[in-house]
């Protein structure tokens, strides 16, 4: 069609890739015919609102032969403004991607002020044509469908934010963020029917939200986590990680440099911090002598805690720990405890 002096109108194919709004060049009159597609709005905006849209697909002709279709539009037409513009909206789903600009500073109790970055993508449809124009032409005055969708990305990133704030107010820590990622999402999505009908959106879908965190703060996490897997307290956790350090840094001269290998690296790990707990045991050990010669032997159990292990491998308990985490000695863990076999010590100390 010729977009100037055109008695039809409609939405050409090559203006509608990716974009969710467009405005007819020209000004619509009586007697012009608007043609609406199955995949179409086609909205009547003049003085800062909308008029009415058009939802069925058809060919209008604006002539009072068509008032009992078309009406209230021939009655806008007929007065003493005899024009009107046209934008059509597009019907089906659009999807965005979505990102925090600004950090959203989370308070939490063991880390403090966490500074927080969201990421995620949406799906959302124009369910209200005279809200959509109304807001976005009438009252923010945009013209692009990139400054729509930036718009929908703000709210979205926004009831993003405020849910992440109720969930801080009722005890959640960053820690907790990672495992909650579905259900922040189902939060927003519930937040945004009410918040989006203004802008005349129905928020369709929410999905791959991720949450960043500071660099130091998401090893501290990371750190946290495998204690807790490891069923570890703070100090063992670091002679393990001292160890495989140890092992895997074949630069660092001594046997491991010369070309020993991994699993001797390994061993020179486990020895050097078996030396320094032996020490510290044999401090112990005297310290508690009096009081074990007082006491009468008790039987050796055949399954023993890491505990009553390190007393029968006259060790620490960091030590029996680092041996079932190098794969030395086979343990049963239940829940984040282990059971050892007195059998399975006895092997150990014989090969």
């Amino acid at each position: 069609m010729s977009l100037i002096g055109a008695t039809t109108m409609d939405w050409p194919d090559q203006y509608k890739r990716g974009v969710i709004m467009w405005k007819v060049p020209r000004n619509i009159k009586m007697n012009d015919n608007i043609v609406v597609r199955e995949d179409e709005f086609a909205v009547f905006y003049r003085d800062g609102k909308a008029l009415m849209y058009i939802d069925k697909p058809d060919r209008y002709a604006l002539t009072s032969q068509n008032a009992p279709i078309i009406g209230k539009l021939i009655q806008y037409l007929s007065g003493v403004k005899q024009w009107a513009e046209v934008y059509y909206l597009q019907r089906k789903p659009f999807d965005v991607k979505f990102g925090s600009k600004q950090p959203y500073q989370f308070r939490d109790k063991d880390f403090g002020i966490v500074n927080l970055r969201l990421f995620g993508e949406a799906r959302y449809r124009v369910s209200i044509p005279e809200n959509f124009i109304n807001e976005f032409v009438g009252t923010l005055n945009y013209t692009t469908a990139d400054e729509i969708n930036g718009r929908i990305q703000e709210q979205i990133v926004l009831l993003t934010y405020d849910v992440l704030g109720d969930l801080k107010n009722k005890g959640t820590g960053v820690t907790d963020l990672a495992s909650q990622l579905t259900t922040i999402e189902q939060f927003v999505l519930e937040r945004a029917k009410e918040h989006f009908e203004l802008y005349g959106i129905e928020l369709q879908k929410l999905s791959g939200l991720y949450i960043s965190m500071p660099e130091e703060v998401q090893k501290a996490v990371d750190q946290r986590s495998s204690m807790q897997v490891l069923g570890a307290d703070y100090m063992t956790y670091q002679t393990g990680q001292a160890m495989r350090e140890a092992a895997s840094n074949p630069s660092g001269g001594g046997a491991a440099g010369t070309g020993v290998g991994l699993g001797a690296g390994m061993g020179m790990g486990v020895g050097m911090a078996g030396m320094i707990s032996q020490a510290m045991a044999s401090t112990t050990q005297q310290q508690a002598a009096p009081a074990a010669a007082a006491a009468a032997p008790a039987a050796t159990p055949d399954v023993m805690t890491v505990a009553e292990a390190a007393a029968y491998l006259k060790v620490t308990p960091a030590d029996v720990q680092a041996l079932i985490t190098g794969g030395q000695v086979k343990a049963k863990q239940i829940g984040t405890d282990f059971r050892i076999s007195k059998k399975v010590l006895d092997d150990f100390l014989a090969s």
